[in-house]
Formats: structure tokens, sequence, C-alpha cells
């Protein structure tokens, strides 16, 4: 592709990230690509340094290729302005877990030139995004409770062109997520008490401390220490998984990428609060509801070789082999027959 600008994200809090990303702005000055800073948060901590990702690209002069340096954390703020132009991320992995990012540092001009000689492979993924009862909003005062440990919190989600103008379908907002969308409770001492809808029908009502809707590249994050499944990020699905439930059925549940899961905050329970790839974004009172499903937007992940993803889960996680296993005999790392596939699976993905 013609790299004709680039937006980049850079996690100021790590000196290795701070160093890469001086890579990047050599590698566009030596090209005369014009870069922009992204999501940059001011020196005072101030809320209103951050944008909507709308806003965000409009101010960054829309890239067509957004370069994150940090973490995941620091890919998904740049997922959330890159899906509106659906441009694609190329994350440099600085982090601790990096399921997101896999360029290393020293990749970096190697992996921007494969960009700009379409030798890069672009893996898209599915999104989440939300209709809710109202707009969502924070309580005064959320914001300094919240100051310790991180930037300033985004702004709430601005409202999303629809077609729809009755209110019983809610209010369809501007939310892009990559990983999950999760509603929590909000203090200590009260369960969140949900009502789960599948379509427009409840499936069961729970007292819990979270439920968790993820898209399958999300699966491996919060979902998955609540005891969810993984799911393979190529499928186009979503998985609803409760966290701490007081109830027998306890399950994930993996549901197609065309259905929708609605949840309604029932009239007794606590406050609950709704984040977006681990960014509060609203907080809901009894009677709220707000709607989970697919986006319209895809988040589009540049890839310098072909990714295992197994292989990767089988490293971040450090699988080890069960001994039992291993004393009856040591498994090949790989097996792959050296003549081609026959017919039959010839058809299959392959991952490299």
């Amino acid at each position: 592709m013609t790299v004709r600008r680039i937006g980049l994200v850079v996690h100021e809090g790590r000196p290795a990230a701070v160093a890469a990303a001086q890579k990047v702005r050599a590698w566009a000055a030596a090209r005369g690509v014009p870069l922009t800073e992204m999501d940059v948060w001011g020196e005072d901590g101030d809320a209103s340094a951050r944008r909507h990702a709308a806003d965000e690209a409009e101010a960054g002069g829309h890239p067509d290729l957004v370069v994150t340096v940090g973490g995941d954390g620091t890919f998904l703020r740049g997922v959330r302005i890159a899906a509106q132009d659906d441009a694609p991320v190329l994350g440099v992995d600085v982090g601790r877990v990096g399921f997101l990012t896999e360029v290393s540092p020293a990749e970096v001009e190697t992996a921007l030139d494969a960009v700009a000689e379409d030798r890069a492979i672009i893996e898209d993924r599915v999104t989440l995004t939300v209709r809710a009862s109202r707009p969502l909003e924070l309580p005064d005062g959320m914001e300094g409770l919240l100051q310790y440990g991180r930037g300033p919190l985004l702004p709430p989600p601005a409202h999303r062109a629809t077609d729809v103008d009755t209110v019983g379908w809610g209010v369809a907002l501007d939310v892009t997520a990559v990983n999950d969308v999760v509603f929590e409770k909000l203090a200590r001492d009260r369960q969140a008490s949900l009502g789960l809808y599948l379509g427009q029908r409840l499936f069961a009502s729970y007292s819990a401390d979270a439920l968790v809707v993820a898209t399958p590249t999300g699966s491996t994050a919060y979902s998955f220490s609540a005891g969810g499944p993984v799911l393979s990020p190529r499928l186009r699905a979503m998985v609803f998984t409760p966290v701490a439930p007081h109830m027998v059925f306890d399950r994930s549940l993996v549901m197609a990428d065309d259905e929708m899961v609605t949840v309604r905050v029932l009239e007794r329970s606590g406050q609950v609060a709704v984040s977006v790839d681990g960014q509060l974004r609203g907080v809901l009172d009894p009677g709220d509801w707000v709607a989970v499903h697919t986006g319209p937007r895809r988040a589009r992940l540049v890839r310098v070789r072909p990714s295992n993803f197994y292989e990767r889960l089988r490293q971040r996680f450090a699988l080890a082999d069960a001994p039992a296993a291993v004393a009856d005999g040591a498994p090949p790392q790989v097996y792959r027959p050296d003549s081609p596939p026959p017919e039959d699976i010839a058809g299959l993905y392959w991952p490299g």
C-alpha cells in the first residue's frame, strides 16, 4: 500500500517505546511521509486532552496507517482511531503480554518497508459496538477517583448515525471494541443484578461481579481470566462469560456474529460500570440497558509474517506439557509432511 500519512500512538512511560517511536519518525522523515502524534495526553492529565475517535482521526489528518508503540493497551488505543478510516494498525511490542502486537523494536524499519511495499499481511478482526437505553455518562467525581496510575478518561461515547428514531431500539453509540464490553458492579458491597437477553428473550438473570461480552480476539483477555473459552481470532463470533455468578449455570456462551446480547440492570441492583476494552465509558442505573452486537468496522492488524495464533498462545501462557504424557514420549514440535497436502484438505488454513 502507498503510505500517505502515519498516525503514531506511543506509550510515553516506557523508555523502550520512546526509543522505538523515534525509529518510526526517522523512517517517515526519510521518505517524506507526514506523521502525526495521536491520542496524546496532556502533561496536566486534563481529560480534554483525549478526544472521540472520530475527532482524533480528523485532527490527525486521517492517517492510512497507524503505528502503535507499547503493549496491547496502546495497540487498542490505536485501533479505535484507525477503525474510523478502515486503516491498518502496526503494533510494535514493548509490552508484557503482546497478543495483539508482534513486531519487535529491532524490526520497525523492516515492518514499515513491508507495509509500503505491499508485502505485509492484513488480518481482519471482529469488533463490537453497542446501543443503549440512553447515552452513556460518568457521575460527577468519577474522574478524580480514577486519577491514580492511569491517564485521563475518554469522553463518553458520541452518537452513531442511525436510521432508527424510536426510543425502543435505543441510542446507537459510537463504540468500537476490539476485546470486550464489560458490565461490572461499581460498589464492593453491592452485586450487579443483570438480566441477560439473547435476541429479544430473557435467557437468565445473573447476580455477579461482572458479565463480559468478548470478541474472539478478546477471548484471551478478561473473558479467559473468568474461565471462558479461547476462540480462534479468525472466527466471526462473540462469547459471553459471567464473572463469579451466584448461580449454578456459570458457563460461557458462544454466539454467532449476527446475534445480539442485551444486558439490563434490574430494579434493586447496585450501579453498574460499563467498560470498553478496559476503558470506563459509563455507569448504568437500575432500569438501564445496553445491547452489544458485532460492529460495522473491523480491526485491521498488520503482520509481517504468517501468524500462528496457537503457537503464540502456547508461548504467552507458558503452556507446559503434562508430565505423564511426556513420560510416554516427546511429541515433535512441528508435524509438517514434505509433500503437498492431499486435495481434500488442501483448502484448509495452514498457519505459519
